[in-house]
């Protein structure tokens, strides 16, 4: 029998307790479709929720006072947030496959690993932008160009760690664009006055949990040249995103007031005001596995801001 992938050995590791941890869904896939499940993280949905959430507070921003949001424009997105996601991680993935095998969290990455080949990832590439593509056409055409401006920045995103100590705020820009077209999907133009407020805040949100999510990788990216914002604020990480922290809010707060939200999304923000508190005060930035778990529960975060924008608009 042909020997397991990188990945498969990985998910195979005995951990300490002498007991081998159940096989994840993925590797009850075909062998053949195993490869490419994992190079769009398809057993890791938390980017996927960390792409939606800018787009559904937008798209329920845009929801006429005292109604809900568009369910349909989010099923949408929730499909495009998918798609695009793995076509990032796709790029990623294909620019990053040197660097890759230097670091211990991603050398079993299935490009990195050769499970997948240049070519076979490029041909793989295309079907998920054919796809994005295919989501993008059904939108108005103003949407469609807004969206299509966007590929710039997620072509050049995994190229910035070599260059800049700031690549999550590219990553902040590319992955939060959704809070620009969510609304323009709804309405046929984007209210400047309540996106650009939402996209700002999105960013500085990224800044922080993906400064979290880097800080597990300091030492191996030290070792392969690569440039992060953990490596740029060190020991000065936690009053920064505290500040980071800070703009998220008070934008967001200038968005839903210009949006017409009341109470309820306001008293949201103060929740997650307390979350992010206690993310950034608790988190122990030199163990991986509590950065992992910090940086994890921004889905959860996302969840809450996105219940106080409904409840905002249903009693405004």
């Amino acid at each position: 029998p042909s020997p397991p992938s990188a990945r498969h050995q990985r998910a195979l590791t005995v951990p300490p307790s002498g007991q081998a941890p159940p096989p994840g869904w993925v590797e009850r896939m075909p062998e053949g479709m195993r490869p490419y499940l994992y190079l769009v993280r398809a057993d890791k949905p938390v980017g996927s929720w960390l792409l939606l959430w800018p787009c559904c507070f937008s798209i329920g921003m845009a929801a006429p006072a005292g109604g809900l949001p568009h369910l349909w424009m989010m099923t949408k997105f929730a499909v495009g947030a998918f798609v695009m996601r793995g076509a990032g991680c796709t790029i990623n993935d294909m620019w990053d496959r040197d660097i890759d095998k230097l670091v211990e969290r991603t050398r079993a990455r299935p490009i990195a690993s050769g499970d997948i080949s240049r070519e076979r990832a490029l041909v793989f590439l295309g079907a998920q932008l054919t796809a994005g593509l295919g989501v993008l056409a059904s939108l108005n055409h103003y949407s469609i160009a807004l969206g299509a401006c966007s590929m710039g920045l997620v072509v050049v995103y995994p190229l910035m760690k070599r260059f800049t100590h700031w690549p999550q705020l590219v990553l902040g820009l590319t992955f939060n664009w959704g809070a620009l077209l969510g609304a323009s999907a709804v309405l046929g133009h984007t209210p400047w006055d309540v996106c650009l407020p939402l996209y700002a805040g999105c960013v500085a949100w990224t800044i922080v949990y993906d400064t979290i999510y880097a800080h597990q990788d300091k030492k191996d990216d030290i070792a392969a040249g690569v440039r992060s914002t953990a490596l740029l604020f060190a020991h000065r990480t936690k009053p920064v995103l505290a500040g980071f922290s800070a703009l998220f809010i008070g934008s967001l707060a200038v968005a839903g007031n210009a949006a017409g939200l009341g109470i309820p999304y306001f008293a949201s923000l103060g929740a997650a005001a307390g979350h992010l508190a206690w993310q950034i005060g608790g988190v122990d930035l030199d163990d991986p596995r509590d950065c992992m778990a910090k940086f994890v529960s921004n889905t959860r975060l996302g969840a809450l801001i996105f219940l106080g924008v409904v409840l905002g608009k249903v009693w405004p």
